[in-house]
């Protein structure tokens, strides 16, 4: 039987031993990464502020964990881009769903937005944390992943999912 070791706001981790191996379970919250493209068809990431993080800054998608109780999926990605990086989409494709399961469990919904309008949400994190937002053709943000000048994450697999989804377009 599956036993509870840690609970934390934002990870759980579980025990459960089967077949005499103990095995450890992380579980994290389910969440919306975010490919907003403007008229440029460029993509748009965020410079983050990430004081617990190694170096304390990042590149990365429009995010943020699925809250089920303020709406669908899609109005959670819709909030997230409000919040993050002040427009909202006239148009929102869900391109993939993400369901890991084993050692570490979660589940990610990807989505590209298309058709941005401006529409400012509080950023509930503060609005300090988002220190630019900056935009990148698609060759240019595939170069900068294979070349690690923006740190490989769960987001990144959903980066190229969607590079290979605009390229059969």
């Amino acid at each position: 039987m599956e036993r509870e070791v840690y609970k934390g706001q934002i990870v759980r981790v579980t025990e459960e031993k089967i077949e005499g191996i103990n095995w450890e379970r992380v579980y994290l919250p389910s969440g919306v990464i975010i490919f907003p493209i403007n008229e440029k068809g460029q993509i748009l990431m965020i410079e983050e502020k990430r004081p617990h993080e190694n170096p304390p800054q990042r590149i990365k998608p429009v995010s943020g964990i699925l809250e089920l109780d303020k709406g669908t999926s899609e109005e959670n990605a819709q909030r997230e881009m409000q919040e993050e990086i002040g427009f909202r989409a006239h148009h929102m494709e869900k391109f993939w769903t993400m369901k890991a399961s084993g050692t570490v469990n979660n589940q990610q919904d990807f989505y590209i937005a298309r058709g941005l309008i401006p529409s400012k949400l509080p950023n509930p994190d503060g609005e300090e944390t988002i220190l630019s937002i900056k935009a990148f053709d698609l060759e240019e943000l595939r170069e900068k992943f294979l070349n690690d000048e923006i740190r490989w994450s769960m987001s990144t697999l959903g980066f190229f999912r969607l590079y290979q989804h605009l390229k059969s377009i």
